[in-house]
């Protein structure tokens, strides 16, 4: 089974239930959440639908929905436990939940299956990401695209271990058995509060905390499309991060938590080391050279190659790009603004409601 919420994603909506209908493991049923759309996202998932040539799809429309992503999943999910007679388990293996604006790999089913089948303690199998996008339109937007290309492949390499930081919610294929076990534990999958801006990663957390494992694989790939500006961008990795913040915040220090928490914290520092000290080298080694300066030059060295292997299955005009060291260092200040300012925001402003 699969559950695609969408809400106004008329652009994308019928090449993300296209890539479901091209798997080599085609889905039993797909259902498609339309939710507060204003556009045509209804309509052209009806058109699919309608198509005798694509798997069994159901459309639904949550016109009311006060819960944002997690209150269209937690609908389909109430149809889908009521068309089977109640409870999932036993009746439904697994459930799919991808974005509208995402394309799965063809075979992404079919190996999701396999790895979760290879432990039954389980609970989830999350896609490994990668940015979908030639639509630059000037040098300053091929670079901002450029670089979350850069930034997903190298967070994509980081996913492939288990017991990962967050499910994507780009595409998560989960055992029904421990979804089910979530419902009979507090009474939802996906926490339905408008506080909640990381329906993805309190799950993930929930699945841990009643005992399931959760894990990655780098051949269930999802294709997902990136932000085209500056604005779009710093907007939704504001939401990503100060909804980690938030939810750690909420949770506090525990044995689900606390690899999170310092992560941040050495992310925080490590702005501040590239930012501070790296740059006051750089600098001062412009001003006045760098012949002397040989734990300078070892560092240097290591900026260059490291980042660049890190990327080196993405090929080598990614591996340039790192190499390079600038472009990553002004990406790097906007990745410490949106995290800095989600921060604050955690602390001092209240998340507003939405429909």
């Amino acid at each position: 089974m699969v559950l695609v919420p969408a809400r106004n994603e008329e652009v994308g909506v019928f090449t993300s239930l296209e890539s479901l209908s091209a798997q080599s493991h085609r889905p039993d049923l797909i259902i498609v959440v339309v939710n507060n759309s204003t556009d045509r996202t209804e309509e052209f998932a009806r058109q699919f639908a309608d198509d005798a040539n694509t798997p069994p799809t159901v459309v639904l429309n949550f016109a009311n929905n006060p819960h944002k992503k997690a209150g269209a999943l937690n609908y389909g999910l109430d149809w889908l436990r009521q068309s089977v007679g109640g409870r999932l388990n036993g009746r439904v293996g697994h459930v799919l939940v991808m974005d509208a604006d995402t394309e799965l790999h063809t075979k992404f089913i079919e190996r999701a299956r396999n790895v979760i089948a290879s432990d039954p303690e389980l609970g989830g199998v999350s896609a490994a990401c990668l940015g979908r996008t030639d639509l630059w339109r000037n040098p300053w937007q091929r670079f901002l695209l450029g670089m979350q290309i850069i930034e997903y492949g190298r967070a994509a390499n980081a996913r492939y271990r288990r017991d990962v930081h967050t499910m994507s919610g780009a595409g998560s294929f989960y055992r029904a058995e421990a979804l089910q076990g979530l419902l009979d534990w507090r009474g939802e999958v996906f926490w339905e509060d408008h506080r909640n801006l990381v329906e993805d990663y309190e799950t993930t957390l929930a699945l841990k905390e009643s005992g399931w494992k959760v894990t990655a694989n780098q051949l269930c790939i999802a294709y997902t499309d990136l932000m085209p500006t500056l604005r779009e961008l710093i907007q939704q990795r504001e939401r990503w991060s100060r909804g980690t913040v938030d939810t750690l915040r909420g949770r506090g220090w525990t044995k689900f938590t606390w690899h999170s928490i310092v992560t941040l914290i050495l992310g925080l520092l490590g702005f501040v080391y590239i930012l501070g000290w790296g740059t006051t080298q750089v600098v001062l080694a412009a001003k006045y050279g760098i012949s002397h300066k040989s734990l300078f030059l070892l560092l240097i060295s290591f900026w260059i190659i490291y980042p660049a292997l890190r990327v080196r299955n993405l090929g080598w005009k990614a591996m340039l790009v790192e190499a390079l060291l600038i472009p990553e260092l002004v990406y790097t200040v906007v990745r410490a603004y949106w995290l800095v300012s989600s921060i604050v925001k955690s602390y001092v402003t209240r998340v507003s409601a939405w429909k």
